[in-house]
């Protein structure tokens, strides 16, 4: 007889979606208790259920079991179906929490994926669709995932009443390829996208200016775009933001952006944003702090070669999702100081031994 899969246990609601992703990916049931069980309202919150239904759409065969408090679920992964999905997504969180997990998934379906989600495009709490589009996607083109990979933003949504959408495709892959990404090279063009909603669109242009005070100190190859959306794409509250990324000659990026807060002129969110991403290059690596997770699980899953990727300290999020991957897939990186040389530098080497995940759901044709 065949043996039951092992489960996974996890407690807190922190972390709870890298959680899911690798129980789906390695066919292991997972369950998360102590869910809240201490706060004033226990259990799960509007966003975490959303999401929750959103990954019963994603696949098939997947039994989610919610308990009567909501502060314990449990999760029997089924197989990655994929396909067209439509979500709306709830207010409270932005369409950039529900992507992140999805890209983590989309390249191992049965079929392509075409999701639409609707609501918040760009929030301070998650990666914006600008992000997710122009820096996240090229991510997966380091692992051989490019042929219709895109996102489509349709209509652009502020908090607090959103009114956005954003369309994800992504193609299916047998097999992803091994990563060796060491060199970080110096950074030769910074990219930006400047949008603004219901509000003047003077707005936009006036952040791109501050962010060009900043940035062309450093370097001369700047181009800032201004995104305007008019009438039913523009969302149904006003707001504006700013996301910039800079690109390196070996192609290592780092992001960065801020988002419109009442009372705050758009000349102090473009110096955020410009600030945070100077902070990030120097943080120095191959990928940035926002995409150490999905790079480091597309190397767990590469083929049975050893992956290397150089990166900054890792986040307390990446730090979790190590010992998390370890448990689920038993594989363990090594990492080391990138320049033992330099004491100052806290970029360091990560390598692993990739697993040879093979996509069992792909449709044959």
């Amino acid at each position: 007889m065949a043996q039951a899969p092992t489960l996974l246990q996890f407690s807190g609601q922190k972390y709870l979606r890298h959680r899911l992703v690798i129980s789906i990916l390695s066919g292991k049931p997972v369950r998360i208790d102590k869910i809240r069980s201490d706060d004033k309202n226990p259990g799960l919150r509007d966003y975490e259920v959303s999401f929750l239904r959103l990954l019963e759409r994603a696949t098939n065969g997947t039994v989610i079991e919610i308990s009567v408090t909501g502060t314990a679920i449990l999760l029997k992964p089924g197989i990655i179906a994929g396909g067209a999905i439509n979500h709306d997504c709830p207010l409270s969180r932005s369409v950039g929490y529900f992507l992140e997990p999805i890209i983590m998934l989309a390249p191992f379906s049965k079929k392509p994926f075409n999701v639409t989600l609707r609501g918040v495009t760009t929030d301070e709490n998650d990666l914006s669709v600008d992000i997710i589009r122009t820096v996240t996607l090229p991510h997966l083109q380091l692992f051989g995932i490019s042929d219709g990979l895109e996102l489509r933003i349709k209509k652009r949504g502020s908090p607090p009443h959103g009114g956005g959408e954003a369309q994800f495709l992504c193609p299916v892959v047998k097999q992803v390829k091994t990563l060796n990404f060491l060199d970080p090279g110096k950074i030769k063009r910074i990219r930006g996208i400047s949008h603004a909603v219901r509000v003047n669109p003077q707005f936009s242009n006036r952040m791109i200016e501050a962010a060009r005070s900043v940035l062309n100190r450093y370097i001369p190859d700047i181009y800032l775009y201004s995104d305007v959306y008019k009438g039913e794409d523009s969302g149904k509250s006003p707001g504006y933001a700013l996301s910039l990324m800079a690109e390196s000659t070996t192609g290592a990026m780092h992001c960065a952006e801020a988002v419109s807060k009442p009372g705050v002129p758009p000349e102090d969110i473009a110096l955020l944003a410009s600030r945070s991403l100077l902070s990030e290059v120097r943080r120095g690596g191959c990928v940035d702090r926002q995409h150490q997770v999905l790079v480091l699980l597309m190397m767990v899953l590469g083929s049975e070669d050893v992956g290397r990727c150089r990166m900054g300290e890792p986040t307390t999020r990446t730090i979790q999702f190590l010992r998390d991957v370890k448990e689920c897939f038993g594989t363990a990186f090594k990492i080391t100081p990138a320049d033992p040389t330099d004491s100052e530098s806290l970029e360091l080497h990560y390598s692993c031994y990739g697993i040879g995940y093979v996509n069992a759901n792909r449709t044959i044709a």
